[in-house]
């Protein structure tokens, strides 16, 4: 398992890959997929989840959907443009940190 610490600080990048991904997802969907990803190593909590999905909605870079399942409504949440922007461009970030990063540290990225 990775510390919690590192994860809060991807967390948006993350979301916004995945939702770049698979178009649009909700919230229980996120937790699973990140799971799955990761082989287990990483656990997405309802309560680290949810701020940022809304945060995210607040600065136009999600709009949601409500679907009917049945008796349950789904909230789906899907890029809007400005949030596919940012997402190539936090996704672009990311990798140039991760390079700086292993520079500094000096270390050789692990393939597996």
């Amino acid at each position: 398992m990775h510390s919690p610490e590192l994860l809060k600080g991807t967390l948006q990048t993350i979301i916004l890959k995945l939702l770049a991904d698979s178009g649009k997802m909700y919230g229980y969907e996120i937790t699973q997929r990140v799971k799955e990803l990761s082989g287990g190593m990483l656990t997405l909590t309802e309560g680290a989840l949810y701020p940022t999905l809304h945060k995210l909605e607040a600065e136009g870079l999600l709009s949601t959907e409500k679907i009917s399942m049945g008796k349950r409504v789904r909230k789906y949440y899907l890029l809007t443009p400005t949030g596919t922007n940012t997402a190539a461009q936090k996704i672009e970030d990311f990798e140039a940190f991760i390079a700086t990063m292993f520079k500094v540290l000096q270390i050789k990225p692990q393939l597996g």
